[in-house]
C-alpha cells in the first residue's frame, strides 16, 4: 500500500517527467490520453485522485517547449471539451443513480466528499459548478450533486461550460508562459505543490473556520 502511494505521489509531483516520456514515446497521441484523464478527473465520481491543475500546468509547460509535437492551441480546447463532456457524464449518473449512493456507503465513494460539497452548494448556490472547478475533489463531486439535486440541465450546462473555459485555459497558459522559467523548470515539484495548496486553501480555510466555531460553541 505504501508503495502504491508513493507511486502516485510521484506520479502528481514530477508528471512533467511523465509527460515528457508519453511524447517521446506516443508523440501526438499524447493528445488522447490527456484528454482520457481530464475527462476521468471530471466525468468519474470515484476517481478525484487524478491530475487535474498538476496536468493542465505541466502540459503547457510541455507545449512551449521547442521541437515537441504538442501545440497549446490543440490542447486548450480539446480539454475544455475533456472536462465539459465529463461534467454532463457525472451530471447525468448523479441523476439517474446518485439517489442510490445516498443510501448506503460505498468504499470508492467517500460520503464525505458528498457531504462537504453538498454544503459548498449551500453556501454558493449554482456557481459552486464554476467555483468547484479550481478546487481538487469538489470539482470531481459537485457535477453528481448537482445531478442528485436535479439541478436545471441548461442552467448546469452554462456553468460548467464557462467554468471549464476558464479552468483549462488559466491553468495551462500558466504553465506555457511561466513554467518553462529556469526557477520554475528546476523546482517543478515545488510548483506544483503551491498549485495543489493554492487549490485546496479555500476547502482549509472552511475547515479551521468550522472548528472554530466549535470550539467557541463548547
Amino acid at each position: 500500500m505504501l508503495d502504491l502511494l508513493k507511486t502516485f505521489f510521484d506520479f502528481i509531483l514530477h508528471f512533467d517527467q511523465v509527460l515528457n516520456h508519453w511524447v517521446q514515446d506516443y508523440e501526438t497521441w499524447t493528445y488522447l490520453i490527456l484528454f482520457a484523464i481530464i475527462f476521468m478527473e471530471t466525468g468519474f465520481v470515484v476517481t478525484p485522485f487524478l491530475p487535474g491543475d498538476s496536468l493542465l500546468f505541466a502540459s503547457g509547460t510541455i507545449a512551449a517547449m521547442t521541437g515537441n509535437p504538442l501545440s497549446v492551441w490543440v490542447i486548450i480546447p480539446l480539454l475544455i471539451t475533456a472536462a465539459f463532456l465529463g461534467d454532463n457524464t457525472n451530471y447525468f449518473i448523479g441523476k439517474f443513480l446518485g439517489h442510490k449512493v445516498y443510501e448506503r456507503n460505498y468504499k470508492l465513494i467517500k460520503r464525505e466528499y458528498l457531504d462537504q460539497t453538498q454544503k459548498f452548494y449551500d453556501k454558493h448556490g449554482k456557481i459552486t459548478i464554476i467555483i468547484a472547478r479550481f478546487m481538487p475533489i469538489v470539482r470531481t463531486f459537485a457535477p453528481f450533486v448537482a445531478g442528485v439535486g436535479k439541478m436545471e440541465y441548461i442552467r448546469f450546462v452554462s456553468f460548467s461550460f464557462l467554468g471549464n473555459i476558464i479552468w483549462v485555459t488559466l491553468f495551462t497558459l500558466i504553465g506555457y508562459f511561466f513554467g518553462n522559467i529556469p526557477i520554475i523548470k528546476n523546482n517543478f515539484t515545488i510548483a506544483i505543490l503551491g498549485i495543489i495548496f493554492v487549490s485546496i486553501l479555500p476547502m482549509i480555510i472552511a475547515g479551521v473556520r468550522k472548528y472554530v466555531g466549535n470550539r467557541k460553541r463548547k
